[in-house]
């Protein structure tokens, strides 16, 4: 990729909210703190593919990991950068720009509504569709049960915005030995995900022995990301939906839900947990 392609100023990802507050019958007003919410539109070759909404900040990374989760580029070395589009308002267009020799047909990725904050698939919940795109996950890593359980705190504990908003998804990806490599928050999960991706893909390719650990449940969408991307573990503090158990088990993702004091359940690829 060429030099600095992710370096640009970055939006507040909250804001202060003039508000009426109620406590025991009693109105006061207060200044809020909320999640700042907008929508990003992301370009391929000047063709609007697709319109995220999103929390401001790590866009250029979403935008990475979006390109890569969803299958319209293989990795990083496809992408020369992505770079705000001139003249548009906030920053909130981006135009990712191909590696020299790479050609790709914007238009049978490009979508006709909005991915809101609560939606990644849109409508493309096939895994068949899925299964074409999955990257062969690493065969580990093997991890122990504790390993597992420690996740929800540690994930908890990385997240700078949460306490300040209560409004905001976790995504952080850890090494085999516990390393924390990335944490984003955002008011999609899914969004939380590409950006996660988007980080690890700018440093290293493909992404090797990864744990994702999400602050919610495990829905399609975030078990297509990790299968898409290669991330051979996925563990949430919620259940998992039947299609990501279903996903998991035919591309090879270990899925872990229910991740709560020294419990959880394993839905698919179980020989990772030992």
């Amino acid at each position: 990729m060429a030099t600095d392609p992710m370096a640009t100023e970055e939006r507040a990802p909250t804001t202060s909210w003039p508000t009426v507050r109620y406590s025991s019958g009693q109105r006061s007003e207060v200044d809020d703190v909320l999640t700042t919410e907008g929508p990003v539109e992301f370009r391929l070759g000047g063709v609007p593919i697709a319109v995220l909404m999103r929390t401001p900040g790590r866009d250029q990374q979403l935008g990475m990991g979006f390109a890569i989760s969803e299958g319209i580029v293989f990795g990083p070395h496809e992408i020369d950068a992505i770079v705000p589009v001139a003249g548009s308002e906030n920053g909130d267009r981006y135009d990712i720009e191909l590696a020299d020799g790479v050609v790709i047909d914007p238009e049978q990725f490009r979508r006709n509504v909005f991915a809101s904050s609560s939606c990644g698939v849109c409508g493309k919940a096939s895994i068949d569709a899925v299964l074409v795109a999955a990257r062969t996950p690493p065969t580990g890593p093997a991890v122990s049960p504790d390993f597992i359980t420690s996740l929800p705190a540690r994930l908890r504990q990385a997240q700078g915005q949460f306490e300040l908003t209560g409004s905001l998804h976790g995504v952080a990806a850890f090494g085999p030995d516990g390393e924390l490599l990335a944490v984003e928050e955002d008011v999609g999960r899914h969004n939380a995900v590409d950006k996660v991706i988007g980080v690890l893909a700018s440093k290293s390719w493909p992404l090797g022995e990864i744990v994702l650990a999400v602050s919610g449940r495990i829905g399609f969408e975030i078990t297509q990301k990790a299968a898409v991307a290669g991330i051979p573990i996925v563990a949430g503090i919620s259940g998992a939906s039947s299609l990501a158990a279903e996903l998991g088990e035919q591309t090879g993702v270990t899925v872990a839900g229910f991740v709560r004091g020294d419990t959880f359940n394993v839905y698919s690829a179980t020989h990772r947990i030992q």
